[in-house]
This record gives structure tokens, sequence and C-alpha cells, in this order.
């Protein structure tokens, strides 16, 4: 038996209570995950995990294992990864998970620039705006617009602040006219995009003031691409973000809608699993990516020359 091999196995179940999901992790069967527990619990002489048809949980001496066994795994993959990258370039898949309109805008363009002096990497960019387990569907690299995990699973480093906007067609708003205050958007047709965690109701800040107001959405999406799309045909106002509209609204094809007011603030936020440090490959890329967009991102650096037409 391969006892670190085991040891890997365990830690994976153990933080994700599943033979299933560590299999899927490890890209391993649940056949196979379950002969290494076994082996590894017969070495050992102790039961780790009790089973059943609903979860796995931790015994108490696999509770008192855990550490040092994650402890042990980490400082041999760190080993590893330091002995076959030294003096050489980065190479191998990485696996990476992004929403579908930061990912095709702006990060598939950086992803490029970065691998181009690493010809022998493999990357594979997922574009989904769903909330995937990046653990469970083992992606190395998550990027976030909001909605980040409450997990000790998972490590966390922000990239750049991610700014709501909204904004309309000049044909929409010269048939329509511009929106004087939050409120008058209930008159307007208004695009949503469908994972807002407040759902209709749009919110709105000035000058300390705060308003909310729930709109009547014209067109939802789950894809602020295609909202996009809609708001250029004259559809009505979008709920965008700055890095998406940032094109449009330089060459006047879009132009912002209530500009004074301020919509809620999120971030772009990387993760990775935190049970071990990250690959060089993935570090890399992480710095790579905080250097594009940090201090001030690009998107907010180029839309500062834009000209609000009125509040």
């Amino acid at each position: 038996m391969d006892q670190l091999k085991a040891m890997e196995i365990f830690v994976e179940v153990a933080r994700l209570k599943s033979f299933s999901a560590a299999g899927r992790r490890l890209g391993l069967s649940r056949a196979l995950v379950s002969k290494h527990i076994l082996q590894l619990e017969e070495t050992l002489g102790v039961r780790l995990l009790h089973r059943s048809t609903r979860e796995v949980s931790l015994t108490d001496a696999g509770q008192a294992y855990l550490e040092p066994c994650n402890a042990a795994v980490a400082q041999a993959q760190e080993a590893t990864r330091i002995a076959t990258q030294s003096g050489a370039g980065l190479a191998g898949p990485l696996r990476i998970q992004a929403p579908s309109s930061f990912g095709s805008t702006w990060l598939a363009d950086a992803l490029a620039r970065f691998c181009l002096p690493h010809p022998q990497l493999q990357p594979l960019l997922h574009v989904d705006d769903a909330l995937l387990d990046p653990i469970e569907h083992g992606f190395d690299l998550t990027i976030r617009v909001g909605g980040i995990p409450d997990s000790r699973a998972l490590a966390i480093r922000p990239l750049a602040p991610c700014r709501g906007i909204l904004c309309a067609a000049p044909a929409y708003l010269e048939r329509f006219g511009m929106p004087e205050a939050p409120e008058a958007l209930r008159a307007h047709r208004c695009l949503h995009f469908s994972h807002l965690t407040d759902g209709t109701a749009w919110r709105f800040a000035r000058a300390g003031e705060q308003r909310v107001v729930r709109v009547d959405a014209a067109f939802t999406s789950n894809n602020g691409i295609v909202l996009q799309q809609a708001a250029l045909q004259g559809m009505g106002i979008v709920y965008s973000t700055t890095f998406l509209a940032m094109r449009h609204l330089l060459d006047g094809s879009l132009v912002p809608v209530l500009a004074a007011w301020e919509l809620p603030l999120n971030y772009l936020s990387a993760l990775y699993p935190a049970s071990r440090q990250p690959s060089p490959k993935v570090r890399q890329l992480i710095d790579f990516l905080v250097a594009e967009y940090q201090p001030v991102p690009p998107w907010d650096a180029a839309l500062a020359t834009v000209q609000a037409p009125s509040a």
C-alpha cells in the first residue's frame, strides 16, 4: 500500500464527508477510495471513519489522526512541487473556473498572456455562472464575483473591486427618457441579472442615503452578456458591471444611468483549496492577476474618462 497516497485520500474524504466526492476530486473511483481507506485502517489498526448511507464522519481516532495527516500530506505535496518545478517552466493542467461574463471578457485574454511564456501549461477554463464547489469539481483556481463561501476549506485572495452600473442604449433613452431618481425605474423596462442576491430589489446609495427599488423585470437572464446584448438592442436599462460594460460605454453604444447613485460593491476574488500550499502555477497566476487588476482595475481606469450624461 502507498501510505502517503492513502493519507491524501483520507484527508479528502474527511474534508468532503463523502467517498464519491473525494473520488471526483482525486480522479479515482469510489471503490478505489474505499479500498485505500480500508488498507490505511488495517495498517494503523484503528477505525478512522464512521460509514452510513447518508454521510461519512470521523471516529475519535480519525479526528486525532487528521491534523498530523493533513500536515504530512501538505508537506509531501509541497516537496514534490518544489522538486518537479525547480529549474523548469510551469507545466501541466491548470483547471480554472470563472463567471461567464468575466471569463470571456477579461480572464481569457489575461490567461492567454500568462500561458504564452509557458508552452507546457495546459489551461482548462470552465466558464459558468453557477456557484460550483471548487474542491468537489476539481478546480485548481476559481474566480468569483461576490458569492464567497463561508468555508475553511478554501483560501481567498481579493483581486479587484467589482462595481455595478446601470446603463442603456441611447435609442432607449431617447424613447423613454433618462430616469432622474431610483424610484423612476418602476416606470422603465429593466433587464435583470437573476443571480443578484436581493432578487429584483435594486439597492442604491448616495452620500449616506439608501434607497431600495423593486423593479419590474422586462427581461431576466443568468448571464450578463445576454443582458448586455439586449440592452444594446434598446430593450431597456441593464444592471451590469463596469468590467462588462466598459467597451460599450467608451464607444457610446451604452450610456450610464443614475450615475450619481452607487450600486452595492462586490469583489473579484481568487479561491483555491486551503489544505495545501498552492502549486507554483496557481500561485504565479494569482500574482499575475493581482498585478493586472490592482490597485485600479483597467476597466475602472478607462471609465474614469466617461462623462455621465445626468443623474
